[in-house]
């Protein structure tokens, strides 16, 4: 079992210095190639990354934020545009009425005017009625007043 860790020429245990050559190889080789400024490199992308990460979520947050403000505002606007249907709608109403009430004071107007011209030919004809019983009263006291001159 311990024959791995024997040097074939002594028979010294030798695994531990193997290790030591390659730890030291390792950092030889990593700092020769490169491979921890490629370590650094790749660990300042993944911060890149997760911060690219981070910025999107908030922008997702704040398209979210902005879809509710335009829904809201949407619904806003709907609601304002019903009632300014209405509105449109109750000043419709209002022109008609007041089209209805023009109409019906061109009516009553219209009848007034009837009914004055019907009062001139009524006062017209109470005057000549008039004037026939003022002359017939003149008449009859001409005729008294001869009859009781006669008499007298």
């Amino acid at each position: 079992m311990f024959d791995k860790f024997k040097n074939e020429e002594g028979g010294e245990m030798v695994e531990e210095r193997k290790e030591e050559v390659n730890s030291e190889e390792s950092s030889s080789m990593t700092s020769s190639i490169g491979i921890g400024e490629l370590m650094g490199k790749r660990a300042k992308l993944e911060e890149a990354i997760d911060y690219v990460g981070l910025m999107i979520k908030n922008l997702k947050d704040k398209r979210t934020l902005l879809e509710k403000d335009i829904e809201e505002e949407s619904v806003d606007i709907k609601n304002l545009k019903e009632k300014l249907q209405k509105v449109s709608e109750y000043i419709d109403d209002e022109n008609r009425g007041i089209e209805e009430l023009t109409n019906k004071r061109k009516q009553v107007e219209n009848e007034a005017d009837e009914v004055g011209s019907i009062i001139n030919n009524l006062r017209e004809k109470l005057s000549s009625v008039d004037r026939v019983i003022d002359d017939e009263g003149s008449r009859v006291k001409k005729i008294k007043e001869s009859r009781d001159s006669l008499e007298s």
